[in-house]
């Protein structure tokens, strides 16, 4: 017979003990096998927005001398190899004035993607002295492609796409950021 009687050599209390036991290994048994599969039926989406709020970002202002004019951004500043992996990914908008600055601990080639961004950038890449090395505008949004510096750089800065050209930056331009002086 099926039931709760199937073990009618028990007792009332070491049924009661034997059901117990059974349901917490169902429950354990759930946690252990069900709990991944439907972690994983999550939209990457809502994944990758609590990890977008488990990475705190600070925030600072850079300027950047281009010629006669001086262009102010307030930035978000990416300082550990966390906040380098995480960067702008997930993000749906940037202000036209916002940007992410990415300092390096040392002065090296640098090479970026653009996986899981969905917003075309400007990367801007800086050597020690603060000037521009290199532009590489309008990346092209969740592509794989390496975009390096292709010389020794200490940081880039992102910044909205067609910036540079809007404002006409360019390379040899300075970038001044507080950031920047444990690079130099």
């Amino acid at each position: 017979m099926l039931g709760m009687n199937y073990r009618s050599d028990l007792g009332p209390e070491k049924r009661v003990s034997y059901i117990s036991s059974m349901f917490s290994l169902f429950f354990r048994c759930f946690l252990v096998f069900m709990m991944p599969i439907a972690v994983l039926a999550l939209p990457w989406d809502a994944s990758a927005q609590l990890l977008n709020r488990t990475t705190v970002f600070s925030k600072a202002t850079v300027s950047i001398a281009s010629g006669e004019k001086t262009h102010k951004f307030r930035v978000e500043l990416a300082l550990t190899q966390q906040q380098h992996m995480q960067g702008l990914m997930y993000r749906r908008k940037l202000a036209a004035d916002a940007g992410m600055l990415f300092v390096y601990q040392r002065e090296a080639p640098i090479a970026m993607w653009m996986k899981n961004t969905y917003l075309p950038l400007d990367m801007l890449f800086i050597g020690r002295d603060g000037r521009i090395v290199k532009i590489a505008e309008r990346t092209v949004p969740f592509s794989e492609t390496t975009i390096s510096s292709g010389v020794a750089a200490v940081a880039v800065l992102e910044l909205n796409a067609g910036t540079a050209a809007r404002l006409g930056i360019g390379s040899g331009d300075t970038v001044f950021a507080d950031a920047l002086r444990n690079a130099r």
